[in-house]
């Protein structure tokens, strides 16, 4: 199986993520995403990327080869990877599983570190992806 291609900041996303979205598709495809990593039964492998994604494919910003939403949401996004993919100890363009990505979210990522991590998320004020952390460390989810 070929395995899922995330973006750095995508994987901090899924443990927060509420179905709400940029457009349908897009929450479709996220949801469909998020479903197969909360699955516990399911282990696979995700290549973490810095840059467009397999749920970016579904959003109405994705440009050619970059984030369009506004002049400087390509930047943006790209320090969103950086600072999730430096946090977690992981190199972007590599293959790992999984369980090790989650395990290593649920050891290295506190709920309070999302303000430094996703500074200028316009998602973070909604407080879903601290409340997705903290259960992911309570083993709640």
């Amino acid at each position: 199986m070929e395995p899922i291609t995330l973006r750095g900041h995508h994987l901090l996303c899924v443990h927060g993520f509420r179905g709400m979205g940029y457009s349908p598709a897009f929450v479709a495809k996220m949801s469909e995403v998020v479903e197969k990593i909360r699955d516990v039964g399911q282990d696979f492998s995700i290549r973490v990327v810095q840059g467009l994604d397999d749920t970016c494919q579904f959003c109405p910003n994705k440009g050619e080869n970059r984030c369009e939403a506004s002049s400087d949401s390509e930047a943006h996004v790209q320090q969103l990877d950086q600072n999730v993919i430096q946090q977690l100890g992981i190199a972007a363009g590599e293959v790992y599983l999984k369980s090790e990505l989650i395990r290593w979210t649920k050891e290295r990522v506190h709920p309070d570190d999302l303000a430094r991590l996703c500074e200028g998320c316009s998602w973070y004020s909604y407080g879903v992806c601290q409340e997705g952390i903290a259960a992911l460390r309570e083993g709640t989810t």
